[in-house]
């Protein structure tokens, strides 16, 4: 059986990337980190697809490094090789950037990119020599055309589409794909702060006249890990409804 890692699993992405490789056989790996009512959602909806047993959780701190290690030198000691990894953890911060402190700048690239990296390279170690595996980073519109408030975590999210292209070239030769998915205005718990007119406005401004379910960013990292999409690397996919354009 196949094994996937998802981080911010308890998250409406997360979830819906994790319920999605449950459903397609895989022991999936699902980290998360304060929302236990998330988590205990994923685990229902496991339950009730027959897949509770197939479902493993661990609890991490992604502005700790210490804490992502922790969790991957268990991960990888129950799990040598991964078949995939999703790095879909994520933080955001509406905030001027000139209110934004070093703080706040380190801990949002801690979680959006920082532990990308250390655990794609705990990953890699099984991937190159097996010669084969998918990673999925998770980005963002913003961090393709930046957003206004939202300085800082734009920037992490364009980091990981860098990080992302130059993974991909590196690892190439060992047969592993790299792809980067950059999520449009999603209906999750992230956009609660917005108001009714606003999430309108939005949808006015979204060519397909709607706000994207997490299906939809659930079905694009799933085919990218597939069998189908073992000659696409380096690439960056917005999925977006072409809000973007």
């Amino acid at each position: 059986m196949k094994t996937a890692l998802v981080t911010g699993a308890s998250g409406g992405i997360g979830g819906a990337v994790a319920l999605k490789f449950l459903e397609n056989d895989y022991f999936v790996i699902a980290q998360y980190n304060t929302d236990q009512n998330g988590i205990d959602s994923l685990k229902e909806k496991a339950r009730l697809i027959g897949k509770g047993d197939y479902l493993f959780c661990v609890k991490a701190d992604f502005t700790n490094e210490n804490s992502v290690r922790q969790m991957m030198d268990g991960v990888i000691k129950s799990f040598p090789r991964l078949d995939v990894v999703v790095n879909n953890a994520g933080a955001g911060l509406y905030k001027l950037i000139t209110e934004t402190t070093v703080t706040e700048w380190d801990n949002l690239f801690s979680i959006n990119l920082k532990s990308a990296f250390i655990i794609n390279n705990y990953a890699l170690k099984g991937m190159i020599g097996s010669k084969k595996g998918a990673i999925i980073n998770v980005s963002s519109m913003w961090g393709q055309v930046g957003a206004s408030m939202e300085v800082a975590y734009s920037a992490s999210k364009a980091a990981m589409i860098g990080y992302t292209k130059a993974l991909a070239k590196e690892v190439a030769p060992s047969g592993i794909t790299v792809n980067c998915v950059c999520p449009g205005v999603i209906d999750t718990k992230m956009n609660a702060r917005f108001s009714k007119d606003d999430i309108n406005e939005l949808i006015d401004q979204t060519p397909l006249g709607r706000l994207g379910k997490v299906t939809d960013v659930a079905s694009l990292i799933y085919f990218l890990s597939s069998e189908q999409a073992q000659f696409i690397t380096g690439q960056v996919i917005t999925c977006d409804g072409g809000f973007s354009l």
